[in-house]
């Protein structure tokens, strides 16, 4: 009898369980989520459009509005990457364990949501959009470091997008500024961005989450992205508070002469980068927005290489955010400066063998915030990540608390990775996905009751150090940020 038993509960449930998985009614149609490996509470909605497709006539254009499915779309699966190089094992590929991503496509508009409260529209959970890096040229929001089911665990709605990169996302043409009804062109993987914080508005309420509680966050690329949104108007009050991770703080003079430091995410002049695609697309022969638009992927995809290998001329085509009078009006260092940044509060950090020290950068950061009324928390993350020897192939780049080494502690997503944590990792890691969920839930990373990390100012330039006393011994602390013994073991991946 109970051979028969134990099965027969065991269905029922898995079937009780599956009878609490609501389907949503969203824009587009209806969503069913699954459930998440590891909290029995927390669902998962992988691949959601959230515009359509950007191909054929769509490409470089707006965001278009999603096109309609029918019947149920059960959400197990993510969405297409937007198209970008293969890659290879060896560097950052090899850290993030590539190769059982959707294929790379133009057709990439698609988010996940992770949530514990499905169909609660009344239960009003803190969102958080998470902005992957890639140097806008490579990576997707279903990274394995970016499993969102800690945070879901944790009472936040956590989303993550994909959105055009590189040729796809921020080619800026005449021809193309000719046709827009805002006579301009390129920025359109911030539209896409932007296209998902209004999605948000719109439907993030059927997930449970607050449309009027949107905290924003991403790591190089993806803080570069929110630097931008942060100044760009068309964003503005659609989030609440940001998070700006290894993307620089303000430019500060160079005390030993020779410009600014720090000025990165800066390509230039949009009239440049316009001519030079012209003439780059001209001697290819596509001469007119339908030749342009009915070219393959792989052709634009590798025009501006072809070109130079061929006529031995490098064009700089900076497949970037520009300034262009539309999406973006000025600088991220003007719109600080000037007090016409996003009024939200901050969170901005790096980590110890980051892309140079951006540590006075930051500190300036938030000073100048300090002084428009505003507060900025700081943080280094200066945990050296354990190696065992057992990939060859980890070279300087990933050693050390090297660029993007804290995003496995930010998202608790230790479990996908090869190396040989400790115990005071995954204690580490709880603190800071701890810390960056209370932000997202108070505006405050030390929760509704405060604590010893203290706001960045001028009397107060101090950062919370992330980092480990010994293998077992979890010791952060609120102070001076430490100094690398080399800097420079970033690699520009992010």
């Amino acid at each position: 009898m109970k051979k028969f038993l134990l099965p027969f509960l065991l269905l029922v449930a898995v079937s009780a369980r599956a009878a609490e998985n609501p389907v949503l009614t969203i824009e587009g149609g209806q969503v069913q989520g699954v459930f998440a490996d590891d909290h029995p509470d927390v669902y998962v909605y992988r691949g959601i459009p959230y515009a359509a497709p950007p191909i054929r006539e769509n490409r470089w254009k707006a965001p278009q509005p999603v096109v309609p499915w029918k019947g149920v779309k059960i959400c197990d699966t993510f969405g297409h990457p937007s198209y970008q190089a293969i890659q290879y094992p060896g560097g950052y590929f090899t850290e993030w364990g590539y190769g059982k991503e959707a294929p790379y496509s133009e057709d990439c508009l698609y988010l996940n949501v992770w949530t514990k409260a499905p169909g609660q529209t009344a239960k009003k959970l803190p969102v958080a959009l998470w902005i992957h890096g890639g140097g806008f040229r490579e990576g997707w929001g279903s990274e394995p470091e970016f499993d969102g089911q800690e945070w879901g665990a944790k009472d936040v709605v956590l989303v993550s997008i994909n959105y055009r990169l590189g040729v796809f996302g921020f080619l800026t043409h005449p021809l193309l500024s000719e046709e827009s009804p805002n006579k301009v062109s390129g920025n359109y993987g911030i539209l896409d961005q932007i296209e998902a914080l209004k999605w948000i508005k719109k439907n993030i309420a059927q997930f449970g989450g607050d449309p009027d509680n949107v905290t924003i966050f991403g790591q190089s690329a993806g803080g570069g992205s929110v630097r931008t949104l942060c100044e760009s108007p068309l964003a503005r009050g659609l989030f609440h508070k940001a998070v700006i991770m290894s993307a620089q703080g303000l430019s500060i003079p160079n005390p030993n002469g020779g410009g600014m430091i720090g000025a990165r995410y800066s390509g230039g002049s949009i009239e440049d980068a316009a001519a030079n695609a012209k003439k780059v697309f001209d001697w290819a022969g596509l001469t007119d927005l339908q030749k342009m638009r009915q070219a393959s992927t792989e052709t634009i995809f590798a025009l501006n290489t072809l070109y130079g290998q061929v006529t031995g001329e490098r064009m700089r085509l900076p497949f970037m955010p520009l300034i262009d009078g539309y999406v973006s009006l000025k600088s991220f260092d003007d719109a600080t400066r000037e007090g016409t940044l996003a009024d939200v509060p901050y969170m901005i950090g790096f980590t110890l063998n980051d892309m140079g020290n951006m540590g006075p950068n930051i500190v300036e950061f938030c000073k100048v915030r300090q002084s428009k009324g505003g507060k900025a928390w700081a943080y280094q993350f200066a945990r050296p990540l354990p190696d065992d020897g057992s990939h060859p192939e980890v070279t300087q780049r990933l050693r050390g608390a090297f660029h993007s080494s804290d995003l496995w502690f930010v998202f608790k997503s230790l479990k996908h990775c090869w190396r040989p944590w400790t115990k005071g990792d995954w204690d580490l890691s709880e603190k800071m996905l701890t810390a960056w969920t209370n932000f997202v839930k108070y505006s405050n990373p030390n929760g509704k009751k405060g604590g010893a990390w203290e706001p960045c100012t001028e009397k107060n330039p101090k950062f919370m150090v992330f980092k480990l006393n010994d293998q077992d011994a979890e010791a952060s602390v609120f102070g001076e940020p430490e100094k690398a013994p080399q800097q420079g073991f970033g690699f520009p991946r992010r």
